[in-house]
């Protein structure tokens, strides 16, 4: 396995920041090869504001390469969205580095308990998100009736939650080390 380049940074954005729109317009199109169309969730920018949620941008050599973000859902979890890394940077761990920050993020904002929806078409986001500890929950978000979303989570403080329902304890946030 590879390791992001030492230059590597991640910095949190807002969401109409130039380099965010820019990479989110990238994963649009990606969604459109694998799904066969633009996400249509409803994404409102405040709801992306620290203490909230936030985007992270990571940056090689002062180049936007790779994207997330999390947002406070009404139940007290964190959801992650638009994870996405530009193809040509792919296979060097910056998703599980992104992944990395944002859930220190959010566990620093005092969110035990991390969420994804995805789809079973995205088999290698699958494989990231169950690779890094989470598992299948309960389906939940904007497309919970679609028959091909996948729900996984995970605890913050380590532990998978598998249906579990949320913890409140916060964590400190002291950024992102590569582990892929």
């Amino acid at each position: 396995m590879t390791t992001p380049a030492p230059a590597t940074s991640i910095e949190p954005r807002p969401y109409d920041h130039p380099d965010v729109q820019q990479l989110v317009e990238g994963l649009q199109e990606l969604y459109v090869e694998i799904y066969g169309g633009r996400d249509d969730s409803p994404i409102d920018r405040s709801e992306f504001e620290l203490p909230r949620g936030t985007f992270a941008v990571a940056y090689e050599a002062g180049e936007p390469v790779a994207l997330g973000a999390w947002r406070l859902l009404p139940d007290g979890r964190a959801e992650l969205k638009r994870m996405y890394v530009r193809p040509d940077r792919r296979g060097h761990g910056l998703s599980r580095l992104v992944l990395h920050w944002l859930e220190r993020s959010a566990a620093h904002a005092g969110v035990t308990e991390m969420v994804i929806e995805t789809n079973v078409a995205h088999d290698t986001a699958i494989r990231l998100y169950e690779s890094a500890g989470y598992g299948p929950i309960a389906a939940y978000g904007h497309y919970a009736d679609d028959e091909g979303t996948v729900s996984l989570g995970r605890s913050l403080d380590g532990a998978p939650t598998h249906g579990a329902g949320l913890a409140e304890a916060a964590g400190p946030s002291d950024g992102a080390r590569p582990t892929d």
